[in-house]
Order: C-alpha cells, then structure tokens, then sequence
C-alpha cells in the first residue's frame, strides 16, 4: 500500500502524466508499473513530462499566433466589397424564394359557364 500511495503523490507533483491517460496512450497499471521498477527519478520519466512542456509551449505559441492573424485578417476586410456580396446574395434569394413561391401556388381551374342553347351530350 505505501508504493501505491507514493505513486499518488508522484501523480499529483506530475499532473502531465493525466494527458496521456485520457488520450489512451498510456494507462495508470504501466504508469504504475514504471514508478514500481524505475523510481520516480529515472530518465524514463523525461520523455513523458518534455513532450508535455513542449506540446504546451507550441499549443500557446498557436494560439497566440492565431489570434494576431485573426487580427491581421480583420484589418484587411473590404466592408464596401462585402455590404455588395450581401447585397447579391440577398437578391439570389428573392429571386430563388419567388420562383419557388410561382410553383407553390396550383393555377386553380377558371369556371366557365356552359353556354345556354347546348345541352349536356352535345
């Protein structure tokens, strides 16, 4: 009991080591069989908290750099060409939206009166 209660506690100082869990990479019996055989000091722990560092570090530099080109991008929209693309495509529309109200509506039968001097069979 006390190995598994330090290992614990090793989780708790590496929470790194949570990510490759849930992403099915690694599971808690080899982590534990790991920290049983090598310690909590060994290189073999490198690979699993430098890749997490890095990974941070790069997801950080993306998202940062996505939002200066966000940025970048919403300085160089035209508002004219883009009120004008509005503008054709809300007239599209009607355009599709009367043509499909045309076919919608059945051209009901105009009644016409039988003239008076023919009979039925005539």
């Amino acid at each position: 009991m006390q190995k598994k209660d330090e290992f614990k506690l090793f989780v708790r100082d590496h929470p790194q080591l949570i990510r490759y869990v849930k992403n099915d990479e690694m599971s808690w019996q080899k982590f534990f069989e790991i920290y049983s055989l090598y310690g909590s000091d060994n290189p073999v722990w490198d690979k699993y908290f430098n890749n997490d560092e890095s990974d941070s570090s790069n997801e950080s530099t993306k998202e940062s750099m996505s939002v200066s080109d966000l940025i970048d991008m919403v300085k160089k929209i035209d508002l004219d060409s883009v009120q004008k693309n509005i503008t054709n495509i809300n007239k599209a529309l009607a355009l599709v939206q009367s043509l499909i109200t045309k076919e919608e509506t059945p051209e009901s039968d105009v009644y016409t009166p039988r003239p008076l001097y023919k009979k039925f069979e005539d």
